[in-house]
């Protein structure tokens, strides 16, 4: 490796380096104690130097230095941990400079030419690789090659960073360096000839910590399914921590979750991934939570600046965010003063003469006729050119989005009817305005016609003109619409509650859902007309809950309210079919669509679903349970006297969870949450945060005095319950029951009655300082523990599956499945990107919907199955093309469905017969190796096999279930019906189904698998002794058969053969195999399964590994 020329006083200081090779101008070194023969200590002592010290002098065990004659001072210009590579850089050098040198007469020009063709290498080495994009290019180049040196992975590993650190043994420290790359995190130390090397795949990794206890000061523990990894003494502890949790988080992300989470498509290029990268993405992901923006926007620039606040008269200091679509600023302390400008809003952005009251301003005006002023912009012109380009590229899509608009306008109705078909037993008349109520988008809120009558109405009018009037005030100062700039103030209002006549105006305008609206004209409208007529599962899970959605409310117990909320759900399945339909969802619908209109209410479930709660409404609620986790260690750091009262706190989980989905509204009286949801608009999940801490902080006493579950359920159930408004007081009309668990605890009966208003001050005066940026680093954490959760319990449904169809221990099953996992991890890691199980990840959705989740989870495609086959055949097979072409068959015999993957419950079937099978199964599997469809004719071709074809002139066994030839004119439960029977006719018969015949030209390539088989075994003569006397019998069988005895054995065939073939079938197979002891005594010969799959996890790595190294060389 060439490195930048640094001086070196003394050529050999301490005498720690051996010249190896000299002439007048250069010189090639190793370091003493390497490549020696005997371990002496000054070798021992110079690596556990080089190693301890951390040295940023060359420690590689050979360099190569410039020399000046009659000079003392030195450059060092190449090193490299192998001879062969700074051998090369020497025969360079003598064979392009070494000859020019001498031409030279001042020392000076001599030095500064070989230094410039140095580096002029260096910079020819840096093109195109990844150190070129670090801060620090040749220490990343150092660490790189030693990273390659060390651990011998594929090219296509990206190293992404690196960390000096100690791992602790015990209480053993062992210093080295942490590698942090792609799909692995790995660690070498060398101290004192004592070598200390490991890889832990990402996938592996399930929970990421900080401890501090003892001797390991601030450590960050690693902990993985089988071991707990510690490390300490970073430099920078918290950057180490930070980078070690977000890279987990993207692997897991990538890798385990077939589901899909919202993950930024840079990061699924791993080789693009490096340390500048995350830092982007970190400080991404933190914007987009923190101003609620849509997930597909990217951040373009930071710029550190202050606004021109008119409501305080000065400027206030803060940052500038700008992303594709928006302009954003947020006060130094989080939350003190936000602004969030789309660029669909700005007119112009424009430089203003800079002073110096006002350095670098920038004016950005809006179509409310207003505009803001920032100052103290750095880089302004850039930052003024890439905004206007932008914004003119914006405004150039909306012109010809409303072109286009308009010449629809000009030939279709400007009133759309929607068709939807229901089975009624209405009359005409009632069915046609039953019609027209489901197909009608109503364009006012329900509120405004379904008012829920409540007590004390004329008290409630009068509030609510005061709180109009303090809103409308508020406006005048500080700004009404998306651009208004949003204070404490305004925090202090939402509290107070949002009057009912401004609710659905402040949530389209604190969501952003009103610019959605407004630059999406007509999509809603489009989205109702698609959706409408279909049946899916998401529109009956939808029919079967519109219902129970608030019952309770007038608008739900109308056709009108039931039919909008119809049609905003069915439209937002049909938007977004990923997320289809979840529960709770009709509930959060229901309330919007109370305060806003429909389409807005649209708009306002597309925020919440897509940007407020990502990944919270999806099969598997991974986004809720993200934010239990999250929730619980808040517990745990805010209510520590809670929390030792609640050594598990999952019991408190399953009361918390109904509060993140549903927003508190499943469990307040309606006045009551309605509100929480105006916090939510405002504060986003931060309100949900803090609100949930303040609940539990305020019944800490009483449930630090229950006895179970489900008394600290009825405590919060009670609770909530009685927390009311200062409009319509929670007042129940009998005060709950106490279980017997509370009488004998003599519990006093919660009869508190609590102002919401009041709990919600509580939680921000309390909880104020939980910030986006702390939920957003717990999240990153806590969602390796939640998704490593959810692989645990995949493993457990899948070893369920299969354990009734094998009969191999529980623990040789488990370890089956990982080393299964783990080849299907390997693919992704540095795989082919054109694989068919990577292609089969993003499709199995909508091509194998006959598969449960768990069948198809992981599967392998025939590169990766041969690769297991391989390591895990009991038998060694002498000739390695003949192994290869038992793979191929192997594989085309268990992908039979034609898919061209193979399941975990077909290879446990495969590996159960091969080491758990009785004789007659390991014969009956070899049989069927050797005849259609594992073996076909184009297989005489000496190249591997194409695909499982089938012999042209022997039919597939396979019966065809009569319901594929009627199934047309049957009702969907008929043909239910008849594929369960078929099902279990097959069942049935499955074992006792007779194999088709074997010809002479598939006996002969029988027999040749055998020999293949014995060769090397200790009883090898015997062994082909015996498989010749069988080879001889069963030929002569055949040829009996063949003359005259025909009609004994078409008693068997099972289609028509020509009278001419020789064949012979597997039970006369069998029956010669078992005449020869030898042959008996070699397939019940037990073989050591566990054994075999612990070697296959150590080789599974390195064979993997190599082979792609070399595939990449050769390339």
């Amino acid at each position: 490796m060439w490195l930048n020329p640094e001086e070196v006083l003394l050529k050999n200081a301490l005498k720690l380096w051996i010249t190896e090779r000299s002439n007048d101008y250069f010189l090639l070194q190793r370091r003493r104690g390497h490549g020696e023969s005997t371990g002496k200590i000054t070798g021992l002592l110079v690596g556990a130097l080089d190693t301890v010290l951390d040295s940023n002098a060359r420690v590689t065990p050979f360099r190569i230095l410039h020399q000046i004659p009659g000079s003392q001072i030195s450059w060092v210009i190449a090193s490299g941990a192998a001879i062969e590579e700074v051998n090369r850089h020497w025969d360079w050098l003598t064979r392009n400079l070494l000859h020019s040198l001498s031409v030279f007469e001042n020392k000076d020009d001599l030095a500064s030419f070989v230094k410039g063709k140095v580096k002029g290498l260096i910079a020819e080495e840096l093109r195109g690789r990844q150190a070129a994009q670090e801060d620090d290019p040749e220490r990343f180049r150092e660490a790189l090659l030693k990273f390659e040196l060390h651990f011998a992975l594929p090219p296509t590993e990206k190293l992404v960073t690196y960390f000096s650190c100690c791992c602790w043994k015990g209480r053993v420290p062992r210093q080295g360096f942490l590698y942090l790359s792609s799909n692995h995190v790995c660690f070498y130390s060398f101290l004192l000839g004592k070598e200390v090397k490991f890889v832990i795949p990402w996938a592996e990794v399930v929970r990421l910590e900080r401890v501090s206890s003892g001797l390991m000061h601030e450590a960050v523990r690693l902990v993985t399914r089988q071991k707990v990894r510690e490390f300490s003494m970073f430099l920078n502890r918290d950057e180490a921590f930070r980078v070690l949790a977000q890279l987990c988080d993207i692997a897991l992300r990538r890798l385990l979750d077939s589901e899909g989470l919202e993950l930024d498509r840079t990061l699924l290029q791993t080789t693009t991934i490096n340390k500048r990268m995350l830092e982007e993405q970190a400080l991404r992901e933190y914007v987009l939570a923190l101003f609620r923006l849509p997930r597909s926007e990217r951040l373009h620039e930071v710029a550190s600046c202050s606004v021109w606040t008119p409501h305080a008269r000065s400027h206030t200091a803060g940052t500038l965010y700008t992303t594709d679509q928006y302009l954003c600023f947020c006060s130094r302390e989080e939350g003190t003063c936000t602004l969030l400008l789309p660029l669909c809003e700005v007119l112009s952005i424009e430089k203003a003469e800079s002073t110096s009251v006002l350095p670098n301003p920038v004016i950005v005006s809006v179509r409310s006729k207003k505009a803001f002023q920032f100052i103290e912009l750095q880089d302004r012109e850039e930052l003024v050119e890439n905004l206007s380009v932008r914004l003119r590229a914006l405004h150039w899509r909306v012109s010809v989005f409303r072109d286009k608009r308009s010449s629809k306008r000009s030939v279709t109705s400007p009133m759309p009817y929607y068709t939807f078909y229901y089975d009624t037993s209405l009359s005409d008349e009632e069915e046609i305005e039953e019609q027209v109520l489901r197909n009608t988008v109503n364009s006012e809120a329900l509120m405004t016609a379904f008012h829920q009558n409540q007590p004390g109405a004329n008290g409630n009018k009068s509030l609510e003109k005061v709180k109009e009037r303090l809103w409308e005030d508020h406006f005048s100062e500080f700004g009404r619409g998306v651009h208004m700039f949003r204070t404490e103030k305004i925090q202090r209002l939402v509290a107070m509650g949002i009057p009912e006549s401004l609710r659905g105006e402040l949530w389209m305008t604190l969501s952003d859902a009103c610019s959605e609206l407004e630059s999406h004209e007509g999509y809603y409208s489009s989205m109702v007309q698609k959706s409408m007529g279909q049946s899916t599962l998401a529109t009956d899970e939808i029919e079967r809950d519109l219902h129970r959605s608030l019952p309770d409310h007038p608008a739900f117990q109308n056709p009108t309210g039931i039919a909008a909320l119809r049609r905003v759900l069915t439209a937002y399945a049909h938007r977004n079919p990923k997320i289809g339909y979840c529960q709770s969802m009709n509930i959060l619908a229901s309330v919007l669509l109370l305060y806003a209109r429909e389409e807005e209410a649209f708009w306002l479930l597309v925020c919440v679903c897509e940007r407020m709660l990502p990944d919270y409404f999806n099969r598997r609620v991974i986004g809720a349970q993200v934010d239990q986790s999250v929730f619980e260690e808040l517990i745990h750091e805010r209510l520590p006297d809670l929390a030792e009262h609640f050594p598990d706190l999952s019991s408190l989980s399953s009361v918390s969870l109904s509060w993140f989905l549903t927003l508190f509204l499943s469990v307040l009286p309606f006045s009551s949450a309605v509100r929480v949801v105006d916090c939510f608009f405002f504060s986003g999940i931060r309100a949900i945060f803090q609100l949930g801490l303040s609940v539990l902080e305020a019944n800490t006493a009483q449930l630090c005095t229950s006895t179970d579950e489900g008394q600290a359920l009825m405590i919060l159930t009670g609770f909530l319950e009685l927390v009311g408004t200062d409009e319509a007081p929670s007042v129940p009309l009998t005060p709950p029951p106490l279980s017997p668990a509370s009488e004998d605890s003599n519990l006093p009966l919660c009869t508190r009655y609590t102002n919401i208003t009041d709990l919600i001050n509580e939680a921000y005066e309390k909880f104020g300082d939980v910030s986006v940026q702390q939920i957003e680093r717990l999240r990153c954490r806590h969602r390796i523990q939640v998704l490593q959760t959810h692989e645990d319990t995949t493993k457990e449904n899948a070893l369920r599956l299969v354990s009734p169809e094998v009969s191999m221990s529980a623990e040789n099953l488990s370890d089956a499945y990982d080393l299964f996992k783990t080849e299907h991890l390997i693919s992704l890691y540095w795989g082919d990107s054109s694989s068919v199980a990577a292609a089969e990840a993003s499709s199995w959705r909508q091509t194998d919907l006959g598969r449960s989740f768990t069948e198809r989870q992981y599967r392998l495609d025939r590169a990766q199955f041969k690769s297991l086959y391989c390591l895990l055949l009991p038998w060694s097979v002498s000739c390695e093309q003949h192994t290869d072409t038992l793979g191929n068959r192997t594989f085309a015999l268990l992908s039979h469905n034609h898919d061209c993957l193979v399941s975990f419950k077909e290879f446990a079937m495969w590996l159960d017969t091969l080491y758990c099978g009785e004789l007659n199964e390991k014969i009956r599997l070899l049989y069927r190796l050797h005849i259609p469809p594992a073996l076909n004719e184009s297989e005489e071709d000496p190249s591997l096999l194409k695909s499982p074809l089938l012999s042209s002139n022997r039919p597939l066994y396979v019966a065809r279930p009569e319901a594929e030839e009627t199934g047309e004119g049957k009702s969907y439960q008929e043909q239910l019906k008849q594929m369960l029977k078929d099902l279990v006719k097959e069942k049935e018969k499955d074992v006792e189904k007779p194999l088709p015949l074997m010809n002479q030209r598939e006996f002969i390539q029988f027999c040749k698998t055998l020999y293949s088989l014995f060769h090397g075994n200790q009883e090898e003569n015997e062994l082909f002794q015996a498989i010749a006397t069988v080879t001889s019998l069963v030929l002569q069988i055949g040829e009996a058969g063949h003359q005259g005895s025909k009609e004994e054995v078409r008693q068997e065939v099972t289609r028509d053969v020509p009278e001419s073939d020789w064949t012979i079938s597997f039970a006369q197979i069998l029956a010669s195999l078992l005449t020869e002891q030898p042959l008996v005594n070699f397939f019940e010969k037990p073989t050591e399964l566990a054994a075999r799959l612990a070697s296959a996890k150590v080789k599974q790595y390195h064979q993997r590994a190599a082979l792609l190294s070399l595939q990449h060389k050769v390339r």
